[in-house]
């Protein structure tokens, strides 16, 4: 029978290193030697994306709003490796999603670095774009029918798919069907624990806010698994490829969009019509070199873009 636990975290020194191993260099200054290789993005691999000046959407409350503050406010996540993660001795987020944003951004008229990036996590991305606390959101953000009629999505972008993430010692984990009595750890309100609740049953169902709290309890033997996307785990892993590692296929199609306030076409059809420009020119497929590329996975070509009509 599934439960929802909070377990506590661990104040251990086991604890605080190994989570420090999760964490970008400026946080580990130089490190002492042997200590896990820092990865991620180099500043000066990264797209530069061409501003189109002459951009307007009048049509579009939310550009009109971001027109007259003089910016865009996006909505991400800061703990997903290669995907979206923020330096916390710079603020700097980086990533794959990052990128994304980054590229709507200059096709929307405005410079990236001018974009105010605001963490907000999973189970709070419908009410931040109902409320106006963001103009959109870019954070493995997986569309389905029910979001649909909270906000409304550009895109896909790209297709995910939920996966497993164990300690590189475990045997006997290989999929969802090893779980069964099992703790596992995902973040509550997202659709990788929303699958896990419904379909197996069995499974000891841990939620919290951050992937990172997740994973910190992997490590710790707090729990048995975190699941979510593949993405976001294979950026994990390769942080610490020692310590943890991805098992199994994947078993669902995740594919990540943009979400906008719900109502707002024109900001939706525009965001679509520069996510096909972006991959035609090869912006998409630098970004994601530059990023989640660095994790060691592959590139899969974006999925088509689902213009669908307004309801």
């Amino acid at each position: 029978m599934m439960s929802v636990r909070m377990p506590r975290r661990s104040g251990t020194r086991l604890a605080a290193l190994l989570l420090l191993a999760l964490l970008p260099l400026p946080v580990l200054g130089c490190g002492k030697e042997g200590s896990p290789p820092v990865k991620g993005p180099r500043p000066e691999t990264l797209p530069q994306y061409r501003v189109d000046r002459g951009f307007t959407l009048p049509d579009s409350p939310t550009w009109k709003k971001a027109k007259r503050r003089g910016h865009l406010v996006v909505g991400a996540k800061e703990d997903q490796p290669y995907m979206g993660e923020k330096d916390p001795a710079t603020g700097v987020y980086s990533g794959f999603d990052i990128e994304i944003a980054k590229m709507m951004s200059a096709s929307l008229g405005f410079a990236p670095k001018s974009v105010s990036f605001r963490t907000i996590a999973s189970a709070n991305r419908e009410t931040a774009l109902q409320n106006g606390q963001i103009d959109y959101y870019v954070g493995t953000y997986t569309i389905n029918d029910n979001r649909k009629k909270l906000v409304g999505f550009a895109g896909p972008y790209y297709m995910a798919g939920q996966s497993l993430l164990v300690r590189a010692g475990e045997k006997h984990i290989k999929g969802p069907r090893d779980l069964d009595g099992k703790r596992v750890c995902s973040a509550a309100g997202s659709t990788p624990y929303q699958r896990m609740r419904d379909d197996y049953p069995r499974v000891e169902l841990v939620g919290y806010d951050t992937y990172s709290v997740c994973v910190d309890n992997l490590l710790t033997y707090q729990v048995d698994a975190v699941t979510t996307d593949d993405t976001i785990l294979q950026g994990f892993a390769a942080k610490v490829p020692n310590e943890l590692k991805v098992v199994g296929a994947p078993f669902s199609k995740e594919p990540y969009g943009i979400g906008v306030p719900r109502g707002d076409n024109a900001l939706r059809l525009a965001l679509d019509d520069a996510l096909a420009v972006h991959e035609r020119n090869g912006d998409w497929q630098k970004a994601y070199d530059a990023t989640l590329g660095l994790s060691g996975r592959a590139a899969t070509p974006p999925p088509p873009i689902d213009r669908y009509p307004a309801s």
